[in-house]
């Protein structure tokens, strides 16, 4: 069976290179979501293997996401995706519980090895 992803960014561009990024790569993509609150609402009902999530969206930031899902799923996987400049942003992310990181613009390879080592882990 496919592993599940859901696809978290406040841009619809972006969302939609990693659809096709992961649909290239024989993911199956449960849920997309536009900001954090969607993200926290979606991962209930579908509890994907993985989320990728953008740190700056409206409503619910990123950060504020990832913390709400892994109190409610410790054994929740999410990769953070950042812009150049975001370092300090990635690092608050990993000390609160992503498993790691990818940068925009994203390359399909770097994507897919990110997420197949966290999946792995």
């Amino acid at each position: 069976m496919a592993k599940q992803v859901m696809i978290v960014d406040d841009a619809l561009f972006m969302r939609s290179m990693l659809r096709d990024i992961f649909e290239a790569a024989g993911w199956q993509v449960v849920a997309e979501a536009e900001n954090g609150q969607q993200a926290v609402e979606l991962f209930a009902q579908h509890q994907p293997d993985l989320v990728t999530m953008d740190i700056v969206m409206p409503e619910m930031s990123g950060l504020d996401a990832m913390q709400k899902i892994l109190s409610d799923y410790p054994e929740a996987k999410v990769v953070m995706c950042s812009a150049l400049g975001q370092e300090s942003m990635v690092m608050e992310a990993i000390k609160a519980g992503a498993k790691d990181f990818i940068v925009k613009p994203f390359q399909d390879e770097q994507v897919i090895d990110v997420v197949d080592r966290v999946c792995a882990a």
